[in-house]
C-alpha cells in the first residue's frame, strides 16, 4: 500500500524474545524528516502481541518529536485480547488524537468477515480526504452489513458477554496450543496476548532433507511440507517479514485444533533440529 502511494515502506524488525513488541530505540534510530506514517497493529496479527500502555507512552514521545509524522493504528483486535493485556487506543494518549488515524472493523471480535465492514476514526480533515478516495474506489456498505454493526454496538462496552464467551474460548485454545507447541523439540514460541494468532519459530529445522518431500529450505517449504505430509494449512512467515516463523490461526474449534497439532507433531518426528535451540 505504501509503495501503490509513492511511498517508501521502511520495515522495522521485531523479535520473538520481545514478544514482537517494536524497540523505541530502533523506531527513533529509523525516523527521518522524510518519514510521514508510522504503522501500529496492537493486538497484532501476525503475532498477537499486545503493545503495553508504557511502551505506547514512549513511542508517542518520539511522535510528538516529528510534526509532519502521523500515526495508522489499527486496533481491529482490541476486543480479542487476555487479561491482565488491556488494550489501549494510541489516540488517547496525550497530544496523540489529532496525530492519529485509527483504523478499526467489525471483522474479527463480531465474526462479520464476510460482510467487510470497517471504520476510521480521526480528525475531520484526515477522514474528508481519505473519502475522496474511498468513495471512488469501492462501493458502499451494504444495509445488512449496516444493520448487523449497529447490533453489535449495542451488545454493550467490548461487545458484552457474547463476546467475553468467544474470548474465553480464544484463549483455551491459545492455551492448548502454547503448551503443546512448546513441549516440541526445537520449537520458539512467544505467547500472544491477544487475537487469535500464533507466530511461531520452526527455523531449527531448515536445511532438514524430509524423505518424499525433499529439503525444508523456509516458512514456505515448511508449510508445504505440513500440507502435504499433515494436511494443514499454515501461513508462512514470509508473508509477513520473518521467514523464521510460521503464523498458525486458532479460530477454529479446540477439537479441530487439537486434530491438527497431533499431525504436525507427527509430521515432525521423522525431522530433527539441523542447530541446538
Amino acid at each position: 500500500m505504501a509503495r501503490l502511494a509513492d511511498a517508501t515502506p521502511i520495515i522495522l524488525p521485531t523479535l520473538i524474545c520481545d514478544n514482537f513488541l517494536l524497540d523505541p530505540e530502533v523506531l527513533e534510530s529509523k525516523i527521518s524528516e522524510k518519514s510521514r506514517l508510522l504503522i501500529l497493529c496492537s493486538p497484532s496479527n501476525p503475532t498477537g502481541s499486545v503493545y503495553p500502555k508504557k511502551l505506547l507512552e514512549k513511542i508517542a514521545e518520539i511522535v510528538a518529536k516529528h510534526p509532519r509524522l502521523l500515526v495508522l493504528s489499527d486496533e481491529i483486535y482490541e476486543h480479542i485480547i487476555y487479561a491482565p493485556a488491556t488494550h489501549t487506543s494510541f489516540a488517547s494518549l496525550p497530544g496523540m488524537w489529532e496525530r492519529t488515524l485509527t483504523v478499526n472493523g467489525f471483522s474479527k471480535a463480531f465474526a462479520m468477515t464476510g460482510w467487510r465492514l470497517g471504520y476510521i476514526a480521526g480528525p475531520k480533515h484526515f477522514v474528508a480526504a481519505c473519502n475522496k478516495i474511498q468513495s471512488q474506489s469501492t462501493s458502499g456498505a451494504s444495509s445488512i452489513a449496516q444493520k448487523a454493526g449497529v447490533a453489535a454496538l449495542g451488545l454493550g462496552y467490548a461487545g458484552g458477554e457474547a463476546i467475553s464467551t468467544m474470548v474465553k474460548a480464544f484463549r483455551e485454545r491459545r492455551d492448548f496450543l502454547v503448551k503443546s507447541f512448546g513441549e516440541l523439540e526445537g520449537v520458539k514460541i512467544s505467547e500472544p496476548q491477544g487475537a487469535f494468532y500464533l507466530f511461531i519459530d520452526f527455523s531449527s529445522y531448515y536445511g532438514i532433507e524430509a524423505e518424499g518431500f525433499g529439503k525444508i529450505k523456509n516458512s514456505e517449504s515448511l508449510c508445504r511440507y505440513f500440507l502435504d505430509k499433515a494436511q494443514v494449512a499454515l501461513v508462512p512467515g514470509d508473508a509477513f517479514g520473518d521467514d523464521s516463523c510460521i503464523r498458525i490461526s486458532y479460530a477454529a474449534s479446540l477439537t479441530t485444533l487439537q486434530a491438527a497439532f497431533e499431525r504436525i507433531k507427527k509430521a515432525l518426528i521423522s525431522l530433527r533440529p539441523a542447530v541446538p535451540v
